[in-house]
């Protein structure tokens, strides 16, 4: 089996011996180039410049035996003398490179030649000799022997040129041989290269895109597929497992399959006989399973569409929950679905959950109405309310006779009243006041449960309305020797509120405050713009309240344990939150014990 490391290995192998053959090539013709420069520039080149300086010297050598005859005696031997010297230094580097066939015999002819020219130069020069006579003797001997000489150092000259021209020639056909041979050797690599990419191409690319293609169909569910596995390499046994995968794939989607329609079967079996109404919705409105009291109530059967059933709140819920992607009720402002069924009526508190999909997590399959049977909590809130308004109204009466009485026993209208008896009655006005603001709150809160009261909305301004709710408290701060300031920008936008309701607000918290906050402490109400709000809160430096009582201190008669009983029965704060959500606001609270608490509320900005 060739592997595919193997088919890299004889690709890579391929490329890699013939570059090593270039460079072998590459070298052994630049070593031979270069013999052939040093032939050129060692060998030939040195006889070329002995047989010129030999010639040179001769010619100097011959003017001087002439200068001898002008009457430059002297300077004439000078001269012949010193070109002597130099033409025996260039016959003996002639004679020690000697490269061409017949050459040795023309240098040493020259030896010969110049040794007798020696000795006819000194019986021309013989100053003892006349002039006609040298003169004869140089014409008739030494002329010859220096045209014989300058001849055969000629002859060397051209056989040493002409030698070094065949070099030369050799020399270029060995580069054009180097550049050609390259030129094919690179044609030979590049084809190899082209080769090997195409195989490789063959080999190793189209087998993983068929992986990558068959990997994304399975990515999408495809899962009936299978790869060619004739290959006997790493690919051909990845396709083999990749194969394998994929009917074991096949195989536990079809085990999961099974279960699935089981569990739905039973699912639904199940589902529908739940008692409360609940429905399943697609992201379309259509209902996909539903409990048989859901289609009886509301005629949810599983096809039906949400905009055919008759119900606006139904698909304002829904739209909701696709829009904002989570959860939602209809229990924020306790509004329940009143119903009327098999001769009863009953109230539902719906709820909305979306069912997520799975990828990504913030997308949603569908969404899940869930009906809350909420009547006997209605029933027990009507009581409550029932309860609390005729307590309430039925005290007031005898509460109104009693108050009267106590003010008339004061006021000494039946006779005068001794100091003990003064104290009494004081006390019983101060504790009949206390019933009569209890009284008022119940009757309050009773009233803005029930949605009966009214709220008298107008543009307000901020800063101005938080002045006028802490002006009653100015005195009273005063006297216990606490702090109080309206931080309040003049700047901010005006609200839209009830007034009377929120000098309530104000009232209920600026008491509490003051309440809490000894001698030397401050107390400060802010505001500030918070998105499309005014966010109102106040401030103070007194005891704090505990972690664990911070979630139900708008409960409905939660007080905080330690308080004294005159600080009330734990309305105030419940009040404050029904009045700041009756104007679509929020109410919250912040406390570090020791340290002091804040208290804020948001209220709507008026469009302009």
């Amino acid at each position: 089996m060739i592997g595919i490391r193997q088919k890299l290995v004889l690709g890579f192998g391929g490329l890699l011996l013939i570059v090593a053959g270039m460079g072998i090539l590459t070298i052994r013709q630049i070593d031979t180039l270069g013999e052939a420069i040093d032939v050129i520039l060692k060998q030939n080149y040195r006889s070329v410049v002995a047989c010129q300086e030999m010639t040179e010297s001769l010619e100097r050598i011959d003017s001087g035996v002439l200068f001898t005859f002008a009457g430059h005696y002297e300077d004439g031997i000078r001269n012949i003398r010193q070109h002597e010297r130099h033409f025996e230094k260039a016959l003996h580097t002639e004679l020690d490179n000697i490269t061409l066939p017949g050459e040795h015999e023309k240098a040493m002819r020259i030896s010969s030649l110049f040794r007798r020219y020696s000795t006819v130069i000194d019986k021309v020069t013989d100053p003892q000799r006349p002039l006609l006579e040298r003169q004869q003797y140089y014409f008739s001997t030494l002329l010859p022997l220096f045209r014989e000489i300058k001849q055969h150092a000629g002859y060397i000259l051209d056989m040493n040129q002409a030698n070094m021209n065949e070099a030369n020639d050799n020399a270029r056909k060995m580069a054009a041989s180097a550049h050609n041979t390259m030129l094919a050797a690179i044609a030979a690599s590049a084809l190899l290269a082209i080769l090997f990419s195409f195989q490789s191409n063959r080999w190793i690319l189209m087998p993983i895109r068929k992986l990558i293609v068959s990997a994304q169909e399975i990515s999408k569910g495809n899962l009936d597929l299978s790869l060619d596995t004739s290959s006997n390499d790493e690919i051909g046994q990845l396709s083999r497992s990749f194969n394998e995968m994929a009917t074991t794939l096949r195989r536990i989607r079809k085990a999961d399959s099974q279960i699935l329609l089981r569990t739905r079967k039973t699912l639904q079996d199940v589902f529908r006989t739940l008692p409360l109404p609940v429905a399943v919705f697609d992201p379309d409105g259509l209902v996909e399973i539903a409990t048989e009291s859901a289609e009886r109530y509301f005629g949810m059967k599983p096809g039906s569409n949400v905009h055919d059933l008759g119900y606006p709140w139904m698909e304002e819920l829904l739209a909701g929950t696709f829009r904002k992607g989570s959860g939602a009720d209809s229990g924020k402002n306790k509004s329940f679905i009143q119903h009327f069924a098999d001769n009863r009526e009953i109230f539902f508190q719906p709820t909305i959950v979306p069912i997520p999909s799975g990828h990504p997590a913030e997308e949603s399959s569908g969404t899940a109405l869930i009906f809350r049977d909420v009547t006997q909590v209605h029933e027990q809130l009507e009581l409550k309310r029932s309860v609390i308004a005729t307590v309430s109204h039925q005290l007031r009466t005898p509460l109104t006779a009693l108050r009267m009485s106590i003010h008339l026993l004061l006021e000494e209208h039946t006779g005068h009243l001794n100091g003990q008896q003064a104290d009494l009655l004081l006390a019983a006005r101060e504790e009949s006041e206390r019933l009569v603001h209890i009284l008022d709150d119940l009757l309050d809160i009773n009233r803005i449960e029930s949605g009966k009261a009214h709220l008298d909305l107008s543009a307000l301004s901020p800063c101005r309305i938080g002045a006028e709710g802490m002006e009653p408290f100015l005195l009273p701060c005063r006297d216990q020797g606490v702090s109080i300031r309206n931080t309040i920008p003049e700047t901010l936008p005006d609200i839209v509120a009830d007034r009377e309701s929120l000098m309530h607000v104000f009232a209920n918290l600026l008491s509490n405050a003051l309440r809490f906050t000894s001698a030397g402490g401050s107390i400060t109400l802010n505001a500030c713009e918070d998105d499309g709000n005014i966010r109102f809160s106040i401030e103070d430096t007194g005891t704090g309240i505990d972690a664990e009582h911070m979630e139900h201190l708008f409960e409905p008669f939660y007080r905080v344990p330690g308080q004294r009983e005159k600080n009330g029965i734990g309305l105030g704060l419940s009040i404050v939150k029904e009045i700041v959500e009756a104007h679509g606001g929020s109410v919250d609270a912040e406390s570090t014990p020791g340290k002091g608490s804040r208290f804020s509320f948001n209220l709507p900005i008026r469009n302009t």
